[in-house]
C-alpha cells in the first residue's frame, strides 16, 4: 500500500502535468516551434522570479547555456557534429534522471 502525497508531493505532481499538458497543446498548435517558443518563455519566466529573488547568477548561467548551443549549432554547420551530438547526449541523461515524471 503507498502512502497519500503531501501538499507539496501533490503541488509538484500538478505543476508537471500542467506543463506537460501546456507543451502539448504548443506541439498540437505550432509544432517543434510551439514546444520551443514554450519552453523559452516558462524559462524566461522562471528567470524573472529568481532574479526577484535575489538569485542573479541565473542571467550568467543561462547566458552561458545558450552560448553553448549555438557554438554546437555553429560546430555543427561546419561539418562537425561532435560537440552537438555530446550536448544533445547529456541533455538526454539529465533530463531522463532529473525531469518530471510522466
Amino acid at each position: 500500500m503507498t502512502r497519500p502525497l503531501t501538499s507539496v508531493e501533490r503541488s509538484i505532481q500538478g505543476r508537471n502535468s500542467w506543463l506537460q499538458e501546456e507543451e502539448r497543446k504548443a506541439i498540437e498548435s505550432r509544432g517543434e516551434m510551439g514546444r520551443m517558443e514554450f519552453w523559452l518563455r516558462v524559462t524566461r519566466s522562471r528567470i524573472a522570479k529568481d532574479v526577484k529573488s535575489g538569485r542573479d547568477d541565473v542571467i550568467p548561467g543561462f547566458t552561458s547555456v545558450c552560448r553553448l548551443f549555438k557554438l554546437a549549432i555553429d560546430k555543427r554547420a561546419d561539418g562537425d557534429a561532435r560537440l552537438w551530438n555530446h550536448l544533445m547526449q547529456y541533455a538526454q541523461q539529465v533530463l531522463e534522471q532529473h525531469g518530471p515524471r510522466n
